[in-house]
């Protein structure tokens, strides 16, 4: 059982930096406590990941055969290419990472479902630009209905307060649901856990390092959001929040980080074209074509250790 800490080392980095995504906005402009954040998150994401987990696990298990041996290669792969890409500061993506590693398993081995890599590439592709298109809506329609109505100081302030833990609970289920597959779904393919076992697991070390290694990375990226008004922002992370479940219900894990980033130019569409920043769209396809390829070269540099090792 020990091949089992690689991928409670991915869920605890996922979890770290995934956070962010989530309660960011709340924490860095005040609205939420940090504490309380980092609490609901690591309770949320554990019962999403309990809940809905098994069906992103379903979609990479077909993706490639895995034993135990291959399993833990893909998921420390996975882990190193996180860490080494994070520490260059080039944008990664947990969901790519393992789909690197278990792409180079399903090479090595021959046993490469091209239909699912399809599935999953296309997911890629449509998860930043289906946030974009669901904020954007939300924004024109709530924008619409809710900002600029409201005139009461605190009335508007007890809103978003209500909203900001609103979409930060459901973004913490959500990302549970979504992501857990990332930590622990090679484990399922290898019969080493049960769906139900994974999802545990995952859900407990994603949440570990939300509780323990959050915080900086949570402030960074909320500053950033931040810069919109509370309302944007949280119709921001409310389109992050859809997408990202959308794409569970699909069987699909994807990346929070760029559904975020689609989610914040969808909403700065409402009030200027210019919202498109061609820069965050180079960062994000470098994302796509980094992340895998490199997580996919070191699982194949191990897979060639092991064979002349064993």
């Amino acid at each position: 059982m020990f091949r089992l800490i690689s991928g409670v080392y991915l869920g605890w980095g996922l979890g770290a930096n995934d956070a962010a995504n989530i309660f960011g906005t709340g924490v860095a402009s005040g609205v939420v406590k940090y504490r309380t954040a980092i609490i609901l998150t690591a309770i949320f994401v554990l019962i999403g990941a309990y809940l809905e987990g098994a069906k992103g696990m379903e979609t990479y298990g077909k993706l490639a055969n895995m034993d135990m041996n291959t399993a833990f290669i893909a998921s420390f792969a996975a882990a190193v290419t996180i860490n080494v890409l994070t520490i260059l500061a080039l944008p990664v993506s947990t969901s790519q990472a393992i789909v690197g590693s278990i792409l180079a398993i399903g090479i090595y081995t021959h046993s490469l479902s091209l239909k699912i890599l399809t599935k999953v590439l296309l997911s890629w592709i449509l998860n930043p630009i289906g946030a974009a298109i669901i904020s954007y809506v939300l924004y024109r329609f709530l924008g619409h209905l809710i900002e600029g109505k409201v005139k009461n100081v605190r009335v508007w302030s007890m809103m978003m307060k209500i909203g900001f833990f609103a979409v930060g609970i459901y973004g913490s289920y959500t990302l549970g649901a979504n992501n857990v597959a990332n930590a622990t779904g090679v484990f399922v393919k290898a019969g080493m856990l049960t769906p139900t076992m994974a999802a545990i697991v995952g859900g407990l070390s994603i949440g570990l390092g939300v509780l323990t290694f959050s915080k900086r990375v949570m402030m960074t990226v909320g500053k950033r959001i931040t810069q919109m008004s509370d309302f944007a922002a949280l119709i921001a992370v409310l389109g992050q929040d859809i997408t990202v479940h959308i794409f569970t219900w699909i069987g699909v894990p994807v990346s929070t980080s760029q559904a975020i980033v689609g989610a914040v130019m969808g909403v700065g569409l409402v009030k200027s074209s210019k919202a498109i920043n061609l820069k965050v769209l180079g960062n994000i396809g470098l994302g796509w074509l980094s992340t895998p390829t490199a997580s996919l070269v070191i699982a194949l540099i191990m897979l060639k250790l092991y064979s002349l090792i064993f």
